[in-house]
């Protein structure tokens, strides 16, 4: 089989968030998938399809679990196949289309509802403004840019939170990017993703109903670092990014 590394939301190496993608002749175990996912260590891994008509089945596996929605390992997957394509996976039909060394990604948005949860003893240094819940995840709003960018959360007290992970987040503090963002989801195998796509289907309804504008510019402030546009239409979000394959090459195991 084939095997890929590539970096995604990101136009140049070791940035952006790497996740692996295997290239299947037909579906895989689910065991097996976990193991390899657990073997590579990326924050996700994604198992696609390539064989047969119609859209690709498209499977993600962080470390330690399989996840609902995946930005990063898509927008990889598609790089790594080449021009638009189609995928079917546990989030409905999600569609990928090649923009001049883009790649378009059309995802469900979701809009988060606030919650009454006091989330500050995980955020040390943080301005608690707005809490609210997604599908998956936290999301929390902080005071300002500089207090994400600079955060070193308790991960034990995120691990403990009922959600998949958690989303801080500020109003943007450079020219160009509209908001800033971390992600931690600890209790799923990653203390820190770097470039969070599934995020993005929380963070653009948000920040859309704030700044007024439905196209927006994200920066994931992690220490890789890695740029996502947005654009929210009703009930989806086009998330855009660059890749760069790093590594290809065959899994014998």
């Amino acid at each position: 089989m084939r095997m890929y590394l590539v970096d995604s939301f990101t136009d140049h190496a070791f940035a952006g968030n790497p996740a692996g993608v295997v290239l299947l002749d037909a579906p895989a175990e689910e065991a097996w998938m976990q193991s390899v996912a657990a073997e590579l260590k990326h924050s996700e891994t994604a198992f696609v399809v390539t064989t047969g008509e119609g859209a690709k089945p498209l499977r993600w596996f962080t470390p330690v679990a399989e996840v609902a929605l995946c930005g990063h390992a898509t927008l990889a997957t598609a790089h790594v196949l080449g021009g638009d394509q189609v995928f079917s996976t546990k989030s409905g039909e999600l569609r990928c289309t090649a923009d001049g060394g883009w790649v378009r990604m059309d995802f469900p948005a979701d809009r988060s509802e606030p919650i009454e949860i006091d989330p500050a003893a995980a955020l040390p240094g943080v301005t608690v403004e707005h809490v609210a819940k997604g599908k998956f995840d936290l999301l929390v709003v902080a005071g300002n840019a500089a207090q994400v960018r600079e955060l070193r959360p308790d991960l034990d007290a995120i691990r403990a939170l009922d959600v998949r992970g958690l989303t801080v987040t500020a109003p943007g503090d450079r020219d160009g990017i509209d908001f800033v963002s971390r992600f931690f989801a600890p209790a799923k195998g990653v203390d820190e993703d770097p470039v969070t796509g599934s995020a993005h289907c929380t963070l653009a309804p948000y920040w859309a109903g704030r700044l007024g504008r439905d196209e927006l510019v994200g920066e994931q402030a992690s220490p890789r670092g890695g740029v996502v546009r947005v654009h929210l239409n009703g009930d989806r979000v086009t998330l855009s990014g660059q890749a760069v394959t790093v590594f290809s090459g065959e899994l014998h195991a």
